[in-house]
């Protein structure tokens, strides 16, 4: 199974966009994605931005996390 965390652009320059998952900041390649802008939502995967998101769909996904999380701890 694949899982994608979803995350919030800080900045975007050269096709590398800077996100925050949680207060956990990381680069990751944003060369996947079109008009990319800080305060956009993003899936990440392996290292990429793979997909736009809502605001709604992160909080549905850190939710989702926190749920199995619980689950499995």
């Amino acid at each position: 199974m694949c899982v994608g965390l979803s995350a919030k652009v800080v900045k975007v320059q050269d096709g590398m966009a800077l996100i925050d998952a949680d207060g956990a900041r990381r680069e990751v390649s944003a060369k996947m994605l079109d008009s990319l802008e800080p305060g956009d939502y993003v899936m990440v995967h392996a290292g990429i931005a793979i997909a736009k998101i809502t605001e709604d769909d992160d909080e549905q996904s850190d939710e989702l996390i926190e749920e199995l999380n619980e689950g499995i701890i």
